[in-house]
């Protein structure tokens, strides 16, 4: 007897696309219905009526995939899906990519052979994203996805802030940690600031000294750059360093504890994100808050009207100010 696998083999669909058929779905794209239905027919499929049953009566499901659930922002950003989920009756499945854009396109097929309602992705490589074919809502969340409709924060205006911010405090010698550059949000932070620095350099007549270093969003590459920006003499190290991630600034603050360099009596870090770590850490992070509440409602927005009305977002991020700010050495607040 034929199953419901054999059909959405023979169609060359998900399984997830066959059960939308069987449950009469309209919002299935005419080429795969009649995929579908052509299999159905040659195959003599008949779907079991106690299962279908089933289906009707499961919660609506809405996949998430993120790139790495330990890192802060997309626990949090997990967090407030989850909740925007529920004000709308909705239950979330969740699956970590471990950054490995192989598995996750593993992952993309497993929850669209649940027939979730939707999916939203953050990319591990927005590279190598490709269109799906399938016919459930994809909407891509913080970073781009293929064709897909994003929402996500404006990384280069919101990187500018932290530009002006370094230049504002009269800084000179400063250091950049970006990301890492398979992702198109780590290259617009790290142009934004750049953008910043050229910006902000006439207002304020300082001519930037601005040396780069790329590594992961997390810890480990944080203290990795930091003993390489901080590893000179201290007229040729940064009197500033910004970051592309919270976990990166946080890598940098431990690396300059243990060469004890005073932050930010002698170097001033910013981060981007503002993860509840980065006001846990001694001294508080300055860092770019991003709208993950925002981002969160309106995903899942998109997700109920089908992806079909659904265009890109962009959210501003907002400097905030804390302890690990300081004016370069020797200048006055």
């Amino acid at each position: 007897m034929a199953t419901i696998k054999d059909v959405a083999t023979l169609a060359g669909v998900s399984v997830g696309t066959v059960s939308r058929v069987l449950a009469k779905n309209d919002t299935v794209k005419p080429k795969l219905l009649a995929k579908v239905e052509a299999a159905v027919k040659e195959l003599r499929y008949k779907p079991n009526a106690a299962a279908r049953a089933l289906r009707k009566n499961k919660p609506d499901i809405v996949g998430l995939i993120v790139p790495d659930i330990t890192n802060p922002f997309f626990s949090q950003l997990a967090k407030h899906v989850e909740m925007a989920a529920a004000a709308k009756g909705l239950s979330v499945m969740l699956a970590n990519t471990h950054d490995d854009p192989q598995y996750e396109k593993q992952q993309i097929e497993t929850l669209l052979d649940r027939s979730p309602l939707g999916i939203l992705i953050v990319s591990a490589s927005e590279d190598q994203a490709e269109n799906l074919d399938t016919d459930i809502p994809i909407v891509a969340i913080d970073r781009t996805y293929a064709d897909y409709p994003s929402i996500a924060t404006d990384h280069e205006e919101s990187a500018e802030l932290a530009a002006r911010h370094l230049l504002e405090l009269g800084h000179k010698r400063i250091g950049y940690a970006a990301g890492p550059q398979g992702t198109q949000v780590a290259r617009s932070r790290e142009s934004g600031f750049l953008s910043g620095l050229k910006k902000a350099s006439k207002e304020f007549n300082i001519v930037p000294e601005i040396n780069i270093l790329r590594g992961a969003f997390d810890f480990e590459s944080g203290e990795e750059l930091g003993r390489i920006f901080l590893g000179g003499s201290e007229a040729d190290r940064p009197t500033a360093i910004a970051t592309a991630s919270d976990q990166q600034a946080i890598g940098i603050l431990r690396t300059a504890r243990d060469l004890r360099i005073d932050v930010p009596g002698a170097l001033t870090i910013v981060g981007f994100d503002d993860t509840p770590l980065a006001a846990l850490v001694t001294p508080r992070i300055t860092t770019i808050k991003q709208s993950i509440s925002k981002m969160a409602n309106a995903a899942i927005d998109a997700i109920m009207q089908s992806g079909d009305k659904a265009t890109d977002i962009r959210y501003p991020g907002q400097l905030i100010i804390r302890g690990s700010s300081g004016p370069v050495p020797g200048r006055q607040k």
